[in-house]
């Protein structure tokens, strides 16, 4: 209160005081005198009329009590000053200095007061606090408009997340404009008004910019508000120099052009704050639009289409080309800008030296015109590690979907190096690419110090300017903005570049084949009970072949209503079972036991830890291939359709569950339905209606079971051979031999009869994985702050300690040398006969030092960056390789793919550029500061606080920033694993009809991770508003000062070099706090892959000291000593003590019902999982003793499922080259294919793209 009083007397004081100067003078307002006192009464009011809010909030305080200290700090500072100079102190500074020494204690008081509430808050209410801001959290869409100017609306969460770590739930959802579903229902609306234009070229960019044209209107004015406001800074900068060059004291234009430079400032701060966020929230919608389009598209897409897509292509294109576009409006207007900016810069200078900025162009125009060389290599660098990346990414997913028969076969080493060689290929082309920056790197640096030195000269020649204080660093500081655009303006050619690509991938992906969508003509069923007619039918999977598929089908078939599929290979989605089978269906309970029981799952389902609501695995991974078939199967049952299409549903399981599923599913549960059933069972074939006998893509015969016996035609011979075959393979009794064979249809239709019911099929089952725990868990990320420990692994993974230093070094020399060049203009001209040859020439010189040092800088930071990469790339992949396959059975592909896909990215190009980024802010800013408090002391107590003030608002952003960013870092896997898994059941979901229902939850996947980011852009315009308002207050300082002290007191020269750093200090603070919010960001892809790059490895795969002999084994005998095989620690055992033995050369077969445990008995063969107890003994030799590739090399495996790898049939039949291409013809003629191999173009070289059709 004593404070308060004091401040409000003494304000009194000042201004009766600036009323009685300006009553008694004569020259009234025109005497400047009066305004001093006038301002100091004004500020003494605010500080008497702030003891009224500092109880307000705890910002509030805080904000107060910085205020306080900064305003006591600088008054006690220029008092010392004074008193240092004149040993002489007026009446007015005497008195209120006590009151400002009471004012700071009072300030520090406050900040313990509220550190102390924050303490005890945190300690003892945190649940509330938490309770309530969960309660109070909104979005943008109930902002006011002050609340969107200054990012205010996101004040909410970071209160919540600095009192807790965020989570998923805590971020608040897009609005309606910003959702996927309203972005992709205007892009397809002008994507088909273009289309319907028969143009093929652009439309993907023409599309969006139809749409999004008018919001891009509103960016651009304020692009343009932010670029006019920069380019002005240089002119109010020649202003201020000229002012302090005058002799007389006018301090009215001084505060004049302050406060000119204040309204600059400002308009600067927000029209840029509000372009970042308006075009970043532009391209989010461009984004989702685009990654909806593309996943529509692979909905609707033909087989031709298909054959030119892979899966792992169209995911790239969402999580890569979509995403890269999600940037162009940024890169789009920033482009536009800088060019405007660079020409009006140009105009500043003819403004300011006349005709001696003419000669200045001519290296301008040079370095303009070798963009265009450097624009095209980067193009081609780009186009070319696009390729590459695409190649590698294709391979990778094919590789981490077939880990299985990869690790059986011992392949492991074979497809590692195919997957480097690919990476290889693209480092290549990384390498050129970010060579090229580097070595571009010297130009765009030495272009203003050329510029410079040859306006200086043109101004000396011409004599249009005098070289004095004004001139020069009115040219340097328009240098300056000039230097932003030749910096960016490369970059974002670059950029666009990548953008062009990506366009025209998407474009090409978007008009690619698909199937027509075209309305049937409907036929009425009151005139014709044939509900398909197919007459003389030829259908393709590719338009190219000449041969038709299928040839001459003539077919009537009374079909009408739904449809439930069943494929040959069982599809399946990550999720429950429960989810599988009821498939977007409401439950019924009923209903869904019936279809568990038809299809023999209810045992099964018993048996699993947590029932049906089991998660399955990606692919089902975790499942037998029965337990797959018959969920589907249960699936089509629930779907409860009017025709079912069953393609070979037995293939997977036994032939008691065959017959099982037979009589139980398709006879009883589907009796009323019309059945088509694809097999090749025809013990099964007695109890259907009607037989389609098919032969070289013809239907050869139509009829009855009975008929079809009777006609003596490839049907008997087929009834007859699976009849032979099963009196080969099971004998009979002596009795049944010595009877003749009959083949009559009523001794078939009885041997029905003795199938078992499904009560006694059932086998015991057991899930894979702890009690209580599913296989595939939530994805782990890190929470909270670590600190500097992903940065020091970046460090110490890459080996990069040389580099880094290097880098730091080369950066400092940098900063150096531009400060001793700027310095010493400011001291040369205030020597008397300089010659301007002496001036212009040492600048010039030491400027060309400080280009050699930034590119030592670049170049120092390419070889860290590259280095990093090709670490962590290689540990990487050396990780997964090396990985049990528990891992790749537990963990999702899109986890991994994400990993070396965007993650990877962000170390091949964001990571060391950032760190270099960081450096140099941190550097210059430093710099800065230092040369500021050369010429103005004072200005360091301000500076100090606000650095203070910077690094507090930085914390409590990252503290939810980070946890935002890795909470996005989880959200892009679940859109590639979605978009990848309809690409594979994509046949299955337009046969049940399910492609609203996939679409609809793709959308809700698009807009979680679209949310993520919308809300992390705006939390990085919320911290850089907040540290240019603090770093605008050290300049603004700066100048204040300047206009304050006396005339002569600093010279002009310094005067302007203390001004042109002021200027470039807010944008180097908020330049070094962007790149170090963004490399707190990059740097979580380290620690994701470094997570990947921990995982424990299987045993090694040779053992030095113990090899195998090289016969081994000679002769085959394999021994079971009480074999004991759980799949995780704690976890029930799947094999419970097997002793048996397999003697040598005999045929064993190993029977079982469905999820018995006959594949764990494989498995643990090949050591795909590591026996828990016992031993496996294969010619006395302990298999679990020599390395996994000895063991696995020696033996061979035919797996459950068939897996073909892109490439030609040889590399398909012999990846590792091994076998001459005469042994291959004696395999392939065993196996019956040596005929449909040599009918292909190339033999053994055609493409193992093999037609999806099924025999």
């Amino acid at each position: 209160m004593t404070v308060s009083i004091s401040s409000a007397l003494i304000s009194t004081a000042y201004l009766a005081t600036a009323l009685w100067n300006i009553i008694s003078k004569d020259d009234g307002f025109n005497n400047l005198g009066w305004l001093i006192y006038f301002v100091r009464g004004v500020i003494w009011i605010s500080v008497a009329v702030s003891f009224l809010f500092v109880q307000k909030s705890k910002w509030i305080k805080i904000f107060i009590s910085v205020w306080w200290i900064s305003f006591s700090l600088l008054v006690s500072a220029l008092n010392i000053e004074l008193l240092l100079q004149t040993h002489n102190l007026p009446i007015f500074d005497i008195l209120p200095w006590p009151v400002n020494i009471l004012l700071l204690f009072c300030a520090f008081r406050n900040l313990t007061s509220s550190a102390n509430q924050h303490s005890k808050d945190q300690g003892l209410s945190e649940p509330l606090l938490v309770s309530k801001a969960q309660k109070t959290q909104v979005g943008i869409g109930g902002a006011s408009f002050f609340s969107k100017l200054t990012f205010s609306w996101i004040n909410s969460l970071f209160s919540l997340g600095y009192s807790k770590l965020l989570t998923l739930e805590d971020i608040p959802s897009l609005v309606d404009e910003d959702e996927a579903s309203l972005a992709y229902e205007k892009f397809a609306h002008a994507w088909e008004s273009m289309v319907k234009e028969k143009s093929s070229k652009n439309l993907v960019l023409r599309a969006l910019a139809k749409v999004y044209l008018k919001e891009n209107v509103l960016i651009a004015i304020c692009a343009l508000l932010r670029t006019v406001s920069v380019v002005s800074l240089p002119l109010l900068l020649y202003a201020f120099v000229n002012y302090s060059n005058r002799s007389e004291d006018n301090r009215y234009e001084g505060v004049s052009i302050l406060g000119r430079l204040v309204v600059c400032k400002v308009v600067e701060s927000l029209s840029q704050r509000r372009w970042y966020f308006s075009s970043r929230r532009s391209g989010l919608r461009m984004r989702s639009a685009l990654m909806v389009a593309v996943y529509q598209k692979q909905l609707k897409l033909s087989c031709v289409g298909r054959r030119r897509h892979s899966t792992g292509e169209i995911v790239n294109y969402i999580v890569v080309d979509a995403y890269r576009l999600g940037e162009f409006p940024w890169w789009f207007h920033s482009a536009w800008s800088l060019i405007l900016q660079l020409f009006i810069s140009i105009g500043v200078l003819f403004y300011v030296v006349g005709l001696g900025a003419l000669p200045g162009l001519v290296p301008l125009v040079i370095f303009g015109a070798l963009n265009v060389p450097f624009a095209n290599v980067l193009q081609k660098c780009e186009s070319e590690f696009m390729v590459a990346q695409d190649e590698r990414l294709r391979l990778t997913s094919e590789v981490l979907n077939n880990m299985k028969i990869i690790k059986l076969q011992s392949w492991e080493e074979r497809f590692k190096n195919l997957v480097e060689t690919r990476r290889d290929n693209e480092f290549k082309w990384l390498t050129k690419g970010q060579t090229s920056k580097a070595y571009g790197t010297v130009m765009f640096w030495i272009s203003p110090t050329i510029i410079s030195s040859v306006i200086f000269l043109g101004c000396a020649y011409f004599g249009s300017a005098p070289l004095n204080a004004s001139t020069i660093f009115t040219v340097l500081a328009t240098l300056r903005s000039m230097g932003e655009p030749v910096t960016m303006i490369p970059g974002a050619i670059s950029i666009m570049m990548q953008i062009k690509v990506s366009t025209e991938r998407i474009n090409t992906f978007l008009l690619d084949d698909e199937l027509k969508n075209e309305v049937p003509t409907i036929v009425s069923h009151q005139t014709s009970d044939r509900g398909v007619v197919i007459q003389a039918g030829n259908f393709t999977w590719d338009t190219e072949l000449t041969i038709p598929t299928l040839r001459d089908v003539n077919l009537e078939v009374a079909l009408s209503g739904s449809i439930a599929y069943v494929s040959q290979t069982s599809w399946i989605q990550s999720g429950t079972i429960r989810d599988n089978i009821l498939y977007g269906k409401p439950m019924d309970r009923e209903r869904y036991q019936r279809a568990i029981k038809s299809c023999a799952l209810d045992k099964d389902i018993d048996n699993f830890d947590h029932g049906d609501l089991t998660e399955i695995g990606q692919r089902g991974i975790n499942m037998s291939g029965g337990q797959k078939q018959r969920i589907q199967l249960a699936r089509a049952v629930y779907n409860d359709a009017d025709i079912y299409l069953l393609d070979d549903p037995f293939s997977a399981v036994d032939a008691q569950t065959a017959a099982v599923l037979f009589n139980d599913c398709v006879m009883n549960a589907l009796g009323k339905k019309t059945v088509i059933l694809v097999t090749h069972q025809v013990e099964f074939l007695s109890e259907v209606d009607k037989i389609l006998v098919m032969d070289g893509g013809r239907i050869t015969q139509i009829g009855s079971y009975a008929e079809l016996l009777t006609t003596g035609t490839a049907f008997e011979e087929l009834v007859n051979a699976h009849r032979d075959s099963m009196t080969v393979l099971c004998p009979l009794s002596n009795e049944s031999k010595g009877k003749p064979q009959n083949t009559d249809t009523h001794q078939v239709k009885e041997s029905n009869k003795f199938y078992p019911t499904k009560h006694n099929s059932e086998g015991e089952i057991s899930a894979i994985g702890l009690p209580g725990v599913q296989l595939t868990e939530e994805e782990e990320k890190e929470t909270g702050d670590v600190g500097w420990r992903p940065f020091l692994d970046y460090i110490v993974v890459s080996r990069g300690y040389l580099y880094l230093s290097l880098g730091i070094l080369a950066q400092i020399g940098f900063v150096i040398f531009q400060a001793a060049a700027s310095y010493w203009l400011a001291v040369a001209i205030q020597i008397p006969n300089i010659s301007s040859g002496l001036l212009i020439g040492a600048y010039a010189g030491i400027s060309a030092l400080s280009a050699v040092f930034v590119h030592l800088r670049s170049i120092y930071s390419l070889y860290l960056g590259l280095q990093a990469s090709k670490s962590f790339f290689y540990g990487f992949t050396n990780a997964i390789f090396k990985a049990p396959m528990l891992f790749f059975d537990s963990t999702p592909v899109g986890r991994i793919l994400t990993r070396v896909s965007s993650d990877l990215s962000v170390l091949d190009f964001d990571i060391p550029f950032s760190i270099g980024f960081v450096a140099a802010g941190s550097i210059e800013f430093l710099a800065a500061i230092g040369v500021i408090a050369f010429v103005t002391w004072e200005v360091l107590i301000v500076a100090i606080l606000a650095l203070i003030g910077v690094k507090y608002i930085q914390g409590y952003h990252l503290a939810s920033a980070r946890e935002i960013i890795r909470i996005n870092g989880t959200t892009k896997a679940p859109i590639m694993n979605y978009a990848a898994e309809t690409s594979l059941g994509v046949v299955t979901i337009r046969a049940f009809n399910m492609v609203d229902r996939f679409f609809k939850n793709y959308l809700k996947l698009v807009d979680t991770d679209a949310a993520l980011f919308f809300v992390s852009n705006a939390a990085t315009e919320w911290l850089i508003l907040r540290i240019e308002a603090l770093q605008n207050l050290t300049m603004l300082t700066s100048v204040f000062l300047l206009v304050l002290l006396p005339k002569g007191y600093v010279a002009p020269g310094l005067a302007g070099l203390s001004l042109s750093y002021a200027l470039s200090i807010t944008s180097t603070q908020v330049f070094l706090s962007r790149w170090y919010c963004n490399l707190s960001n990059y740097i979580i892809s380290v620690e994701r892959i470094k997570q990947f790059m921990c995982t424990p490895a299987e045993p090694s795969a040779t053992i030095d000291d113990k090899r195998p002999p090289p016969s081994w084994p000679s002769e085959g005998r394999i021994e079971f000593q009480e074999l004991k095989i759980r799949y995780r620690p704690n976890a029930p055992l799947v094999l419970k003590g097997i002793t048996c033995i397999c003697s040598e050369g005999t045929r064993v077969g190993v029977v079982g019902r469905t999820g018995s445990g006959k594949s764990t008995l494989i498995s643990a063969l090949f050591r795909l999982v590591e026996p828990a107890g016992g031993k496996i003994l294969i010619d006395g030799l302990d298999i679990c003793s020599i390395g996994l590739k000895d063991l696995r090399m020696k033996l061979s495996i035919i797996p459950q499922e068939p897996t073909l790898f892109k490439g030609s049939v040889r590399t398909n039949l012999d990846p590792l080259g091994l076998y001459t291409d005469e042994e291959m013809w004696k395999a392939l003629e065993k196996c019956r294919l040596k005929a449909t191999i040599s009918s292909l173009p190339k033999k053994l070289h055609s493409s193992g793209e093999l037609n999806p059709t099924t025999e």
